[in-house]
């Protein structure tokens, strides 16, 4: 069996919702606290496992293959320092053994065409894609858990969650199949942002998946779908049709981080859970809600 080592990271989004700030900045290089919103997407996928990250990049996303590649010079100026510390964090941020890929989506033709670039550096082998947008948090994370469900049986997977009703209308919603013994969802298909009176479950997909190569093949065929892109949801859509798409439940906390109050409680949560910054962080929050002209 084909073990999953290539994770796919779509890049090459304008980020609009956060302009001024991504004008000249990859939204993908915001921070959380000290370390951009990307890092902890690639984190996450090499603790699954994987050694090769393919990155899709677009027009202005440089930096983002700046920051996982090496920078000797500054490297340098911390050891002549005397920051080894910080030169061996610099220096780590990709450890030995993996390797990056950058692929360039020459327009934005949506998500599913953004995949379908990494179609070369991926070959005929299973992969993940991990979405930097959804920062996940937790003991377990939803791609280790992808593919651990992969290694038992292979076949296309998503990471889902329930939200609420007023919620069915951002994500692309199940038509849920039975729950194995496994705890894998049979997916029947899947609706891109229905209406709340139209959806047909309150499971939703979110950016991680598992695919096997046939998805290039259904990629490669498909018509523009919603706003005139190719539509990754599609895709999963009609392969779910086929039979051929499972759904395992989230195991951590997700943060959507391609909205600003998404990114400011990823943020927050962070802090709260951060050795060096949660009691002083705790204090200045205490401070601040009951302090003079604090309205309760």
């Amino acid at each position: 069996m084909t073990r999953i080592t290539k994770a796919v990271f779509p890049v090459a989004g304008l980020g609009t919702r956060f302009l001024p700030a991504t004008k000249a900045m990859p939204k993908e290089l915001l921070p959380i606290i000290d370390k951009p919103i990307i890092q902890f997407a690639v984190e996450e996928a090499i603790g699954a496992g994987i050694t090769e990250l393919v990155f899709v990049t677009g027009r202005n996303k440089r930096a983002v293959g700046d920051h996982f590649d090496a920078n000797l010079e500054l490297e340098s100026q911390l050891l002549a320092k005397g920051k080894k510390e910080l030169r061996d964090l610099v220096r780590n941020i990709v450890p030995e053994g993996v390797s990056c890929i950058f692929v360039r989506q020459p327009e934005p033709l949506g998500l599913g065409h953004a995949v379908l670039c990494a179609a070369p550096a991926v070959g005929n082998n299973p992969f993940a894609v991990l979405l930097a947008d959804d920062f996940m948090q937790g003991e377990t994370l939803p791609t280790a858990a992808l593919v651990a469900a992969f290694d038992q049986k292979p076949q296309n997977l998503l990471s889902v969650s329930e939200v609420s009703a007023e919620e069915v209308s951002k994500y692309g919603i199940l038509r849920p199949g039975e729950r194995g013994a496994d705890g894998l969802i049979s997916v029947k298909g899947l609706v891109e942002k229905p209406a709340r009176e139209d959806a047909p479950s309150r499971l939703a997909s979110f950016g991680r998946y598992v695919f096997t190569p046939e998805v290039f093949a259904v990629l490669r065929t498909l018509k523009p779908g919603a706003g005139g892109e190719i539509q990754l949801a599609d895709a999963i859509d009609q392969l779910a049709e086929a039979g051929k798409v499972a759904a395992i439940s989230n195991p951590s906390q997700r943060y959507d981080c391609g909205s600003k109050f998404g990114y400011l409680t990823a943020i927050v949560d962070h802090a709260l859970a951060h050795p060096d910054y949660r009691t002083r962080f705790l204090d200045l929050l205490r401070d601040r809600l009951t302090g003079p002209g604090c309205s309760q």
